[in-house]
């Protein structure tokens, strides 16, 4: 039961049973007795009438609590009903939103799962390039061991020679030679090419480069600091004197005073981009060097512009003597038609003749023979002499310009 509710039930009993006692004392229905006890229980029902009263203010107060919190309660669910509408309104408002909602979430959920599966992609793509890392790094090794040697530097060297020279589209023993002998200067020597160009002109190709040095420093990272990095720019600089040397020793041997109308200079032909770049990048002034010993320094893009200039000066030099060929023709077959047009001029001054005479036979054969004929003709009319016809055409005159230019210089009346 309410607490509440009982208490209010209390009140009301209690002061059912002090007016009933008040109404008894007051109506003397209660028999006489002893007036003290009488006194005492007058002043305890005096106490139990103020007591009621007090319970009974009490009571009103509590009522007009109840009353207040009934008010309050009624507000709180009327605004609990305004306020489960108003989110009812929002949600309805917010159901697209939600709706978007949920297909962002399953597309981030798609794009995580893209990105977990692209995740593992990448992850065997690392992988595999530090797989492929790892084995490159042992072949550079490999190389590097390999290339100490000076005969697998030259090797190495003439055969990235020959592929660039093809890839230029030159022909050996046509457009180039490899290994040729000749007497210069110095004395006797081998450049490892010589390119020919148009006009019997050459020039010579050396493949041999020292780079011992670059390849202990390529082992050392660009990044190195400390002891690393000045042990890597010592080597450096031990590969620059190197190359210094290897342009004094070109320069010495003078190439080009064994060769047959060739410029003044030796191409030194640097297998690889990198050696001529970090050369440069320790010594900008080497090139400079290399210009003043006659000595030109060609990395493998350089000389490829190079050669690829040659294989079209060919081209263009057969064009040419293919255009000189066909002009020589073309006069030759001038003159010949010339030739050809007085042997035709003659030929139609003979016919023209020929007309005449024929005309001049027909003549006199109608004129001087015919009538006589005739005449016989009386004895035997089976035979009947035909007419025979005069040649009116006129032969056709030579109109081109040339020819008729060509006769008039031939013709002696001219």
């Amino acid at each position: 039961m309410d607490p509440i509710l009982a208490l209010v039930l209390g009140l009301l009993i209690g002061m059912v049973l002090g007016g009933a006692i008040g109404w008894m004392l007051r109506s003397g229905r209660i028999p006489q007795v002893d007036p003290r006890p009488m006194a005492e229980l007058q002043a305890r029902s005096a106490a139990a009438e103020a007591t009621i009263a007090g319970l009974h203010e009490q009571l009103e107060l509590q009522v007009g609590r109840i009353g207040e919190f009934q008010q309050r309660i009624r507000e709180m669910s009327e605004a609990e009903a305004e306020r489960v509408s108003s989110d009812g309104r929002v949600l309805v408002a917010l159901s697209p939103v939600a709706e978007s909602l949920r297909l962002v979430q399953r597309k981030v959920s798609e794009l995580e799962e893209q990105r977990q599966k692209q995740h593992g992609e990448l992850s065997e793509q690392l992988r595999s390039a530090t797989e492929s890392e790892e084995r490159l790094r042992s072949t550079a090794e490999s190389l590097a061991s390999a290339l100490r040697s000076n005969s697998t530097r030259g090797v190495w060297g003439e055969t990235q020679l020959r592929r660039v020279v093809e890839a230029a589209g030159l022909i050996e023993r046509v457009d180039f030679d490899v290994q040729t002998s000749i007497v210069g200067s110095s004395g006797a020597g081998r450049p490892d090419m010589v390119v020919h160009l148009p006009g019997g002109k050459n020039i010579a190709v050396d493949a041999k480069v020292p780079f011992d040095a670059y390849l202990e420093a390529s082992s050392i990272p660009a990044t190195a600091a400390g002891a690393d990095g000045a042990e890597r720019d010592r080597l450096m600089k031990r590969h620059v004197k190197a190359v210094r040397d290897h342009i004094t020793t070109l320069s010495n041997k003078g190439y080009w005073t064994g060769l047959e109308a060739s410029p003044e200079l030796v191409i030194a032909f640097i297998p690889s981009e990198s050696l001529v770049s970090s050369a440069l990048e320790a010594d900008p002034s080497i090139m400079e060097f290399a210009f003043s010993r006659k000595v030109a320094l060609a990395s493998p893009v350089t000389l490829w512009s190079v050669l690829k200039t040659v294989a079209y000066s060919w081209q263009q030099d057969v064009l040419t003597h293919d255009a000189k060929v066909l002009f020589d023709l073309s006069r030759e077959l001038y003159t010949r038609l010339a030739t050809t047009a007085t042997h035709a001029e003659k030929l139609g001054r003979s016919i023209e003749r020929s007309v005449r005479d024929y005309n001049s036979f027909v003549g006199s054969l109608e004129r001087q023979v015919f009538p006589t004929a005739r005449k016989l003709n009386a004895l035997d009319e089976s035979t009947v002499l035909g007419v025979l016809p005069t040649i009116e055409e006129q032969r056709r005159e030579l109109s081109s310009f040339e020819l008729v230019a060509e006769l008039e210089k031939n013709d002696p009346a001219a």
